[in-house]
């Protein structure tokens, strides 16, 4: 079948014979983290600049920071790739 039609989900869904759990949270309820004082005062230098810049400023000054600060709590348990 070609892709042009497939024009809606419910014919996707018989097509594949898919079926979906609604109602249901995906996400389990997670305790929230209180990041460093570390994180607290880069972010706190870093925001001006980050909302007045680019895609890429946020990426460097609110992102990474951020994916560091996971790094850290997880014990450096996982690496980071620029740009995946």
């Amino acid at each position: 079948m070609p892709y042009s039609q497939f024009n809606t989900i419910s014919k996707i869904k018989d097509t594949f014979g898919i079926k979906t759990v609604e109602g249901v949270r995906f996400i389990p309820t997670l305790e929230p983290i209180t990041p460093s004082n570390t994180l607290i005062d880069y972010l706190n230098l870093s925001l001006p600049l980050a909302a007045a810049g680019s895609g890429k400023a946020r990426s460097e000054l609110i992102i990474a920071p951020v994916l560091l600060e996971i790094r850290r709590i997880l014990g450096d348990e996982i690496s980071l790739f620029s740009g995946e």
